[in-house]
């Protein structure tokens, strides 16, 4: 249990780290944008900056608080984790369920499907209860 919240942070910062680079143009790790927007979005298109930024700050705000590293009162920090694990469980859920459209329209390129449904989805519930153990 030691493992959970470092582990927890360090996946939800990476993840901020990819949305930040996305949102300044990069493509990594896919060689275009088009190839990024259909494994990763489901669409053609990458969203706009700004929603690559809004994604990215949520998942740094996630992991500071996994990481306790925001000064908060401990009540209003559990239920901040409370809160985003629901999101992670929610998002990871629909996922699993191949709705995750309800979440993002116009997500559902066969690519997409599939990595969500094996990869994606999974790291969310996997994140989720890494959150809530935290």
């Amino acid at each position: 249990m030691r493992l959970t919240a470092p582990l927890t942070a360090s996946v939800l910062a990476a993840l901020s780290g990819f949305h930040l680079a996305w949102g300044l143009g990069s493509s990594f790790p896919f060689r275009s944008r088009a190839e990024l927007a259909d494994a990763v979005v489901g669409t053609s298109a990458v969203p706009p900056p700004s929603a690559c930024f809004a994604v990215a700050g949520a998942l740094a705000a996630g992991a500071a608080l996994v990481a306790n590293v925001v000064p908060i009162a401990p009540t209003l920090r559990r239920s901040a984790l409370r809160g985003v694990a629901s999101v992670l469980g929610l998002r990871g859920a629909l996922g699993l369920m191949g709705k995750t459209e309800m979440l993002a329209p116009g997500g559902s390129s066969e690519r997409f499907v599939r990595l969500d449904r094996r990869i994606y989805a999974p790291l969310c519930l996997g994140l989720s209860v890494g959150c809530l153990s935290s």
